[in-house]
């Protein structure tokens, strides 16, 4: 059974790009595979040109894996967690230390440094984890899962990191569930489905939706009850409702250009709408994802971005992973 199969992208350095998809979809085994921590059967996997099957170990020194699960050790502070990684990453003496101290300052430990790594919380643990991915001054991390289980002040704490991470250079590879907040936080998402990609592009692009499909979502707010906006909507040609709710409706249009939607706007209050907000909206990133799902060959027909001028050190590419 193949769990990817056919995938291919490159990644910009510098840039915090999302991979999306439901479980099973093979974002894990993506993710390993650019850790190097599993082995394709057929295709290529390079970081700056090195192929991590032939000289993994080089490889390793410049990534950061944060796996979404680890097991806390027992009787062992945050300190002496995070101590024993950096040596095994070689450093020693005033080198560790310094760099033990920076990845506690950083991901906000310094207070927990002598707790037991048992008696954190849930939002501590995953900072504890960064902070171990992070003790090498990795160039590429792979974020498996990280905001999972964590409350909605854990979540913000983790969006800031990724921010400042993102501002000192790195490249970041998020995979996650939770889509409103990989758009907050991400350049570019990849969408994968049964083990392949089905789209790779910029998160303006997937929400706005109308520039492939000509058509555009629109946000309708009414004085009022709904029911005539509803009932107007039914019979206008080139309406679709998408969702309704106690004020009014979001709704898609099949004509995005602005004379078309003004004409719109106009026939609603001349037919005696009570209109008091209309404008253009995105797309959820979750109703992208489910789009995708239910067409995945309109998905994959969509013409892919323009490739981006890539630095001299780039982030891996993967290309036709089994």
């Amino acid at each position: 059974m193949q769990a990817v199969n056919g995938v291919s992208f490159t990644l910009q350095a510098g840039q915090v790009v999302g991979l999306i998809g439901a479980n099973g979809a093979g974002k894990t085994t993506t993710m390993r595979l650019l850790a190097t921590l599993d082995i394709p059967d057929r295709g290529t996997v390079r970081l700056g040109g090195i192929d991590i099957v032939e000289r993994p170990n080089e490889v390793r020194r410049r990534i950061g894996w944060m796996p979404d699960h680890f097991a806390p050790y027992k009787d062992t502070t945050v300190r002496d967690y995070l101590d024993f990684f950096g040596r095994a990453h070689g450093l020693r003496g005033a080198d560790l230390a310094r760099r033990v101290e920076e990845v506690t300052v950083f991901t906000d430990l310094t207070e927990l440094a002598s707790r037991q790594m048992e008696k954190l919380s849930k939002g501590q643990t995953q900072r504890l984890c960064l902070a171990r991915t992070l003790l090498n001054d990795p160039e590429f991390l792979l974020l498996d899962e990280p905001a999972a289980g964590l409350d909605p002040k854990a979540r913000l704490e983790f969006k800031n990191l990724v921010r400042v991470l993102r501002e000192r250079g790195k490249t970041i590879l998020i995979s996650s569930h939770i889509l409103s907040e990989l758009g907050e936080m991400c350049d570019t998402l990849i969408f994968m489905d049964r083990g392949t990609v089905m789209h790779h592009g910029d998160t303006d692009s997937i929400r706005r939706g109308g520039a492939t499909t000509g058509a555009c979502l629109l946000d309708i707010t009414v004085d009022g009850p709904v029911a005539p906006l509803l009932e107007w909507l039914v019979v206008r040609p080139g309406w679709k409702l998408t969702e309704e709710r106690r004020d009014g409706v979001r709704a898609e249009f099949a004509n995005a250009e602005p004379a078309a939607l003004a004409a719109e706007l106009r026939r609603l209050v001349l037919d005696g709408v009570a209109v008091v907000n209309f404008h253009r909206e995105h797309r959820r990133l979750e109703e992208a994802f489910v789009d995708m799902l239910r067409d995945p060959q309109a998905a994959r027909a969509r013409p892919p971005a323009e490739p981006p001028l890539l630095p001299p050190v780039l982030p891996p590419s993967v290309e036709k992973l089994p």
